[in-house]
């Protein structure tokens, strides 16, 4: 199926996308709104200046919302998709007042997790949703116009916030994040309900039990999300530590929120194309191509780095590490299409499951690279080759070593 199943006539195709768009980059805001105020945070809060304690704000933010993965999914399948983004807008809210007013990191921290835990509701949802619509191509197709908007976020946000920042405080950026929760949540009340009345299942420990198990015994799903894992851990360290990079590495403190905004864009691209190639190349062919051209750009740029000691020209760098996230442009949502292709059934406990162990697990992994900055990138290049390296390893154990098969359709 390619058409939507539940959309009404006054909602059209392209608002749908954007309102999903809208909710899931939520998540991002949370995130990327807040790097330039690093050093307005280490000021308010009583930090030494240049303080790695501020980065472990994003990890609070991203140990929230990988738990809070779990608890949508199952609410998702018994109460529907709706009721249960409107609980993820509502707790986003609270915790972005919270870190408003919080007076101490500690206290900050504790206001992130719950912020975290908020954002993901509607990255649940949006992706259940995803599913209940479409399925095959059209379902990748979707993934990527979603993705190329919600990438809109990270290239406006640093900017964003570094006005927000210099014409009041952090403070009053936080509020603008809960006041977007409540402008989203107002819109997605045209939102149809898409679980079908003969999915909804019981909230009770037995049968969440057996749709998780439905989840993680199937082969197909456990190895595109763990492959999908291990590249969102060098994600995940490109994103706490790209200040540090353009910051302290290239001294380019002012132009930092244009070079994160700039490599965002470059992703929103690359998501664009792939939603206008995906369905001639297939979601299997084209994902497992970009795979490949990823492991020779991590090559290539790893042999730059380490001929120039880790310092390398920033325009080479700037080149090389946007050539790396249009191959993440490219991944993230064939990947997510080929994990969840089988899952219809079990959509929402399907999201939770893949977004918990993408979001936690690649935060792990992300962690060992970000404790092995120090004036280099060498740690970030090594990271794309070696996870990279290690997402194809577990493509291959998924498609049993056969690379560039069609996506089967589901019964």
């Amino acid at each position: 199926m390619t058409a939507l199943r539940a959309r009404p006539s006054s909602l059209g195709r392209v608002e749908f996308t954007a309102m999903l768009a809208g909710s899931m980059a939520l998540a991002a805001l949370g995130i990327d709104l807040m790097l330039p105020a690093f050093d307005d945070i280490r000021a308010d809060l009583g930090l030494a200046a240049g303080s790695n304690e501020v980065t472990g704000l994003v990890t609070a933010y991203f140990i929230g919302m990988a738990a809070g993965q779990l608890f949508y999914g199952p609410l998702a399948d018994r109460f529907g998709r709706r009721p249960t983004l409107y609980l993820g807008f509502a707790i986003y809210g609270v915790g972005a007042l919270a870190s408003a007013l919080a007076p101490g990191l500690a206290t900050l921290f504790a206001a992130r997790l719950i912020w975290g835990f908020g954002a993901a509701g509607p990255r649940v949802v949006t992706l259940a949703v995803v599913r209940d619509s479409y399925t095959g191509e059209a379902m990748a197709r979707a993934m990527s116009f979603i993705m190329a908007v919600f990438l809109l976020v990270p290239v406006i946000a640093p900017t964003l916030g570094s006005l927000l920042v210099a014409a009041s405080s952090r403070r009053w950026m936080f509020v603008a994040c809960a006041a977007v929760a409540v402008g989203t949540a107002i819109w997605a009340q045209r939102l149809p309900e898409t679980l079908r009345p003969e999915n909804r299942s019981e909230l009770r420990f037995g049968r969440i039990a057996q749709a998780a198990r439905h989840v993680v015994t199937n082969r197909q799903t456990v190895g595109y999300t763990l492959a999908m894992t291990s590249l969102y851990g060098v994600f995940t360290s490109y994103i706490a530590s790209s200040e540090k990079i353009f910051s302290d590495i290239y001294d380019q403190e002012a132009a930092f929120p244009f070079l994160f905004g700039g490599a965002a864009g470059v992703m929103g691209l690359g998501m664009v194309i792939n939603a206008r190639v995906v369905e001639r190349f297939g979601t299997r062919r084209l994902s497992h191509g970009v795979l490949l051209a990823y492991l020779v750009g991590a090559s290539v740029l790893t042999a730059i780095t380490l001929g120039w000691d880790g310092r390398p020209p920033l325009v080479l760098f700037f080149v090389g590490l946007c050539v790396m996230l249009t191959c993440h442009a490219l991944l993230i949502p064939n990947f997510n299409t080929v994990a969840l292709h089988p899952m219809g059934a079990v959509a929402g406990m399907a999201s939770s499951v893949t977004g918990a162990c993408q979001i936690a697990v690649g935060a792990f992994l992300g962690s060992f690279l970000d404790r092995a900055f120090e004036d280099t990138v060498t740690p970030l290049v090594l990271g794309f080759l070696g996870y990279g390296t290690l997402a194809l390893a577990l493509i291959l154990w998924a498609e049993r070593g056969r690379l560039f098969q069609r996506l089967q359709p589901v019964a």
